[in-house]
């Protein structure tokens, strides 16, 4: 039976942060902590996200990894303990935000935290008692904001997947003026990750009518407006459209994701400095092409209509130019033509393999993939 549930209040407009002080009072926030990076510090969109917050500001933890471990959670929660903080207002990428989650979680629940992880049966025990979070999203990528999950390295060294109704932020505060300043490289992994989402969870077999049209009026938006928010990061109207799909994405893909995010967890487990919108963007072509089989996507005609909303109805809507689509795109936004030029190499498949197989994700693909599907996919991104 299909599960369909949407609880997030978003505010999605420029200008939205300024709600940050008023909105945090609303919620009984009245000492939270700042989850955010030293990148966005030093940029100084942590300053304008919290421009109409009167003195004195509230504690900020800047120390967030570009993939959140364990660890980092431990010394944010800390933090927050230290301060008497009453809840928790991340400020950043995805990484910032699943921190948070993350610190909401441990700050409230014993044990390590892999007891929680959805692949070890965790999420039912994810009680109401996590710290309340607010979600300021200065990328548009992970649509983090809008999501009931967060991908952390726990301290075994696996990355994986927590996901409980509780840990969705009570509110989403999506303004595209923080984004203005991203560079193009962060703008275009990010994007490639958004739209990937809207992809992706349109493709899986499962049930979720609304997820379907969220997400591809997500994958419309995104697609159109990736390469202008790239090359001009000053378009606001661009900006705009990338955010919307970044928060599209999310609020789909609890209908869930496939091989590309297994692969992506997997590979960026083992090699924390790679970054997942980019991963995500040069395993998609070969996912596309791999689940253009599945008879869920027949039946539903799902290439034909992810072809017409990338505008590419004229140039036929098989799994391959839908592929090569996609690999045009990446090379037109500066990304990586494959696995390779990330030094990574043959050498490390059985071990990608292994997390894959293993990934909360990996079960939601439209077609379930076996170990020499997921060879074959690493060889044709590579």
């Amino acid at each position: 039976m299909a599960m369909i549930q949407y609880l997030t209040q978003i505010h999605l407009d420029f200008g939205a942060s300024a709600l940050l002080p008023q909105e945090c009072l609303r919620l009984g926030m009245l000492r939270p902590l700042i989850i955010s990076d030293a990148g966005v510090r030093a940029a100084g969109v942590l300053d304008q996200a919290m421009a109409g917050w009167l003195t004195p500001r509230p504690p900020v933890f800047d120390a967030t990894p570009a993939n959140p471990t364990e660890a980092a959670v431990r010394e944010a929660v800390a933090l927050c303990q230290r301060e008497h903080c009453d809840g928790l207002v991340a400020i950043g990428g995805g990484s910032s935000m699943d921190l948070a989650k993350g610190v909401a979680l441990a700050a409230t629940h014993e044990g390590p935290l892999r007891r929680y992880a959805t692949i070890e049966g965790g999420s039912g025990l994810i009680s109401s008692n996590v710290l309340p979070m607010v979600a300021v999203p200065t990328t548009a990528g992970t649509g983090s904001e809008v999501a009931r999950g967060a991908i952390l390295i726990v301290d075994d060294g696996r990355k994986l997947g927590f996901h409980s109704w509780e840990l969705m932020p009570k509110l989403a505060l999506c303004d595209p003026a923080l984004t203005l300043g991203l560079p193009p490289g962060l703008t275009a992994a990010t994007g490639m990750d958004a739209i990937a989402h809207c992809m992706e969870t349109f493709m899986s077999a499962a049930v979720n009518p609304p997820a379907d049209g969220i997400a591809l009026d997500g994958l419309r938006r995104g697609w159109a407006h990736i390469l202008r928010a790239t090359r001009d990061g000053q378009d606001r109207e661009a900006r705009w459209q990338m955010m919307s799909c970044s928060m599209q994405g999310a609020m789909a893909f609890q209908k869930g994701l496939g091989c590309v995010h297994s692969l992506s967890h997997s590979l960026g487990g083992l090699n924390p400095r790679l970054h997942h919108g980019t991963l995500n963007a040069l395993f998609l072509p070969a996912v596309v092409r791999f689940n253009a089989a599945a008879p869920s996507m027949a039946a539903e005609d799902r290439l034909a209509r992810m072809a017409h909303a990338m505008g590419l109805s004229g140039c036929g809507a098989d799994g391959e130019a839908i592929a090569q689509a996609i690999r045009t795109l990446n090379a037109a936004l500066g990304l990586p033509s494959g696995l390779a030029a990330l030094g990574v190499g043959p050498e490390l498949f059985e071990r990608i393999i292994d997390g894959a197989m293993a990934d909360h994700c990996h079960k939601s693909n439209p077609r379930l993939a076996t170990r020499a599907d997921y060879q074959t996919l690493l060889e044709q991104s590579l």
